[in-house]
């Protein structure tokens, strides 16, 4: 009577694994599957979200180049002398510096 109690006992247990073990397998393939297309919805938008910033610099680029050059050399500025440990070797004469020299040096 014991000895079948315990075989009784051990299949429950047996069946009890072999379910958590299902519950678990269900769980992660559910937690691969959101991530994953968590990723996709993800990389779609950034790549929307690159286009139409393309989109609005090549519109500001088209109605006015000059400003957008401008613009483009003070963010290079910025990050040039940023620290002040960089050493930079440039010629004054160097196009990099136009915007720094005159504002009629700039309208070249």
């Amino acid at each position: 009577m014991r000895a079948e109690r315990e075989a009784v006992a051990r299949r429950h247990r047996s069946q009890g694994q072999e379910e958590a073990e299902k519950l678990r397998a269900t769980a992660d393939y559910e937690v691969t599957k959101t991530l994953a297309e968590a990723e996709r919805q993800g990389r779609i938008l950034r790549g929307e979200g690159d286009a139409e910033s393309a989109k609005l610099f090549a519109d500001a680029f088209s109605q006015d180049p000059g400003f957008y050059s401008f613009i483009r050399s003070l963010r290079a500025y910025e990050k040039s002398f940023q620290s002040n440990q960089d050493v930079m070797v440039l010629s004054p004469d160097s196009d990099f510096f136009r915007y720094m020299r005159s504002p009629d040096s700039a309208r070249k």
